[in-house]
């Protein structure tokens, strides 16, 4: 007996694979291991039913078949998309007992089959759109109400126009009322039909296109925001007189693009508002008081007291000129033939036109130098061949005095800029709509 044991132990060390598993038990009796592949067959169908079971609930997996031997899973078989046959990898592995996977579906290129799908997807989406074609009724209401509601405040004329400095910047609070409706609309709708995740994108799409299109019209960008602030701040008002950057005219009006300004020649300036924001501006309306200023000249030898003194009294006695601010007289230069003096005056600009004030002042000025003798050489040599007598030239100047006594001041009335002024209101009044300038408006 304890031989017979030793051949079967020698055989089962040689051949350990090529004859059936044999057991040796304690006792001494030997058992084959049918048992064990037996059991093994089981857990291998199980696996099997287990994958087909899984791959079954699956759509798209119809024509694939499973085969478990010893653990190892073998796949074969057609798939509609690529991507479908490489998930059966990850679906397999998580089936506990399988070994190794031999994955051999491959895609189908069937006609029939891969028109199906499409078929049956487009059917489904219609009747689901019939379906939903209620839930969208209801959306699209509720959207139109809260459109409704929004443009209906935004159309009101209070309390826009009393909270907006003016009228343009009212109307920058009613186009945002407008489109927070629009946005809350759109929520609302979204929300209705379950699809507020499509708001994000929408928003993340509008964001994008409205910086492309800022960068594109930068400049108008630019001078749109200049003109809110311009109609904010209000540096000028209808018919100023002023300045930008050298040119000069009265103002018409002023709109979300331009500051339009008519020249003193008749002409239509129209200026960026980007540039006028940040250019030097010169008002000479603001203040109604302005000063006028002029050269003029008297020989090498003339009492520069009693001129100036003349000079003072001829500017202060016309009627135009104001008493305050005072006339003043200087000294500027000494020149090759005469010595310079200025001369400056103040007048009530809302009355007197500065030009012809000007005018007049010299000729009046022009007049007392002359009566009271004051030479105003010319840049000439001149030969005096004979002396005046004594009583020709008492003559001379009772000549003058006379003269002057019978000089009247001459009208200086601002008719230039009134006519200017009427120009610019009757422009003005054929436009009104687009004007962002108020004459009730706060100066800055």
């Amino acid at each position: 007996m304890a031989f017979f044991r030793t051949v079967l132990f020698l055989i089962l060390i040689i051949s350990p694979t090529g004859l059936p598993q044999i057991a040796l038990a304690q006792n001494g009796t030997i058992h084959t291991g049918e048992g064990t592949s037996t059991a093994r067959s089981q857990q291998d169908a199980a696996i099997a039913n287990k994958i087909r079971d899984i791959i079954r609930e699956l759509d798209g997996y119809e024509d694939v078949t499973v085969q478990v031997r010893s653990g190892i899973v073998t796949l074969r078989g057609t798939t509609l998309e690529l991507s479908q046959a490489e998930k059966l990898d990850d679906l397999v592995g998580r089936v506990e007992g399988v070994v190794a996977i031999e994955n051999e579906v491959t895609m189908s290129t069937d006609v029939a089959k891969r028109l199906t799908p499409l078929v049956e997807r487009v059917q489904t989406r219609f009747w689901q759109t019939i379906a939903f074609l209620p839930l969208l009724g209801v959306a699209a209401v509720a959207f139109a109400i809260v459109l409704w509601i929004g443009f209906f405040i935004a159309r009101r004329r209070q309390p826009w126009d009393r909270i907006a400095p003016n009228a343009f910047i009212a109307e920058i609070l009613r186009a945002v009322i407008r489109i927070a409706s629009i946005v809350a609309a759109t929520v609302v709708a979204l929300d209705i039909l379950g699809a507020t995740a499509l708001l994000s994108t929408i928003l993340g799409a509008a964001g994008i296109i409205g910086l492309a299109i800022g960068f594109a019209v930068r400049d108008t960008v630019e001078n749109f925001i200049a003109s809110v602030l311009l109609s904010i701040r209000q540096p000028f008002a209808p018919n100023d007189a002023i300045e930008i950057n050298g040119d000069e005219g009265k103002v018409i009006r002023l709109t979300s693009r331009a500051t339009i300004l008519l020249s003193f020649d008749g002409n239509h300036i129209r200026i960026p508002n980007a540039t006028v924001f940040k250019a030097r501006i010169v008002n000479y309306t603001r203040n109604p008081e302005r000063r006028f200023a002029f050269d003029m000249g008297v020989a090498y030898g003339t009492d520069l007291a009693e001129a100036r003194a003349l000079a003072e009294k001829t500017l202060e006695g016309l009627p135009f000129v104001l008493a305050h601010p005072v006339v003043s007289v200087w000294t500027t230069e000494l020149g090759g033939s005469d010595i310079g003096l200025r001369l400056t005056a103040w007048i009530d600009q809302r009355e007197t036109g500065l030009l012809v004030a000007r005018s007049e002042a010299i000729r009046q000025v022009l007049i007392a130098f002359e009566a009271a003798g004051i030479e105003m050489p010319e840049p000439t040599y001149r030969l005096l061949t004979t002396d005046l007598d004594a009583a020709t030239e008492v003559e001379a100047k009772s000549a003058a005095a006379e003269i002057l006594a019978e000089t009247e001041v001459q009208d200086v009335a601002a008719t230039l800029e009134q006519d200017l002024e009427t120009i610019v209101t009757g422009e003005r009044e054929a436009k009104q709509d687009e004007d962002l300038l108020r004459a009730d408006a706060a100066k800055e």
